[in-house]
């Protein structure tokens, strides 16, 4: 690869001022990655693939991912790479974030791994990144997500990529700051947030709650706290998935925490 993107990434990113991606070591990294999926699905988690493995948007096939024997090399210098490089950190994580995708070093789960690397490297950098919703606005505009990493894979070069998620993040910030009328709290939807400890299935929230109906509780509590952003899925590639998990967003603390 020698990360070939990262050198076609225009000249007027890499003149800005530096700040750095605070990110350790490869070691540490590589070591990371694995733990963050072990809890995955597949018999395979925590373990970079085996076997060839595509891109998908859809049923469509929008990237095939270099081979599987390439992807531990891959890996390691993506994170030497994230290292070492002067960019600064929201070009850099946006860099990785496109780099990680392309790679695509497992099975399963390499969209939300590759976001969640993005939000930890912000993060690490501005505490302020870990709460804001970058991750939603990306799951809300997945057919944009999909077009600009095609766009960049056919032009060799990530560009479209960051600018793609450079106003994701603006987006999101702008939502974090910006004053926003809170909607109405109905009774039901205090109980769930009331109810929601750490991350719960559907199932186990109906069973605290205990409420037989599945409709009305997708109805009446489910939906209208997600709709409110005061809940969020933990597979929002996968809504339907049997292993969907629901846990509480930082505006779902913040409103359970007012007197």
């Amino acid at each position: 690869m020698g990360l070939r993107p990262f050198f076609r990434t225009p000249c007027a990113y890499k003149n800005r001022s530096t700040g750095g991606v605070p990110i350790r070591d490869s070691a540490c990294g590589e070591h990371c990655l694995g733990r963050a999926v072990e809890n995955g699905v597949l018999p395979d988690a925590g373990r970079y693939r085996q076997s060839g493995v595509g891109v998908m948007n859809g049923n469509v096939v929008i990237h095939m991912a270099p081979p599987a024997e390439r992807v531990p090399l891959l890996i390691r210098q993506l994170l030497i790479w994230l290292q070492q490089t002067d960019l600064p950190p929201l070009i850099g994580s946006c860099v990785f974030h496109y780099e990680f995708e392309f790679i695509h070093p497992f099975a399963d789960g390499n969209g939300r791994m590759g976001r969640l690397w993005q939000t930890l490297i912000l993060s690490r950098w501005d505490p302020l990144f870990a709460n804001v919703p970058v991750e939603s606005l990306v799951h809300d505009n997945q057919p944009g997500y999909y077009q600009a990493l095609n766009a960049s894979n056919q032009k060799t070069d990530c560009s479209p990529f960051v600018e793609f998620m450079l106003e994701m993040i603006l987006k999101a910030l702008e939502l974090s700051i910006t004053p926003q009328v809170t909607p109405q709290v109905t009774p039901q939807v205090a109980d769930l947030l009331a109810a929601l400890q750490g991350e719960m299935s559907r199932e186990t929230l109906q069973n605290v709650l205990q409420l037989q109906d599945r409709k009305s509780f997708r109805e009446r509590y489910l939906q209208p706290a997600l709709n409110a952003g005061w809940i969020e899925m933990t597979l929002p590639d996968k809504p339907k998935s049997r292993l969907q998990r629901y846990r509480l967003t930082a505006a779902g603390i913040r409103l359970l925490r007012q007197p």
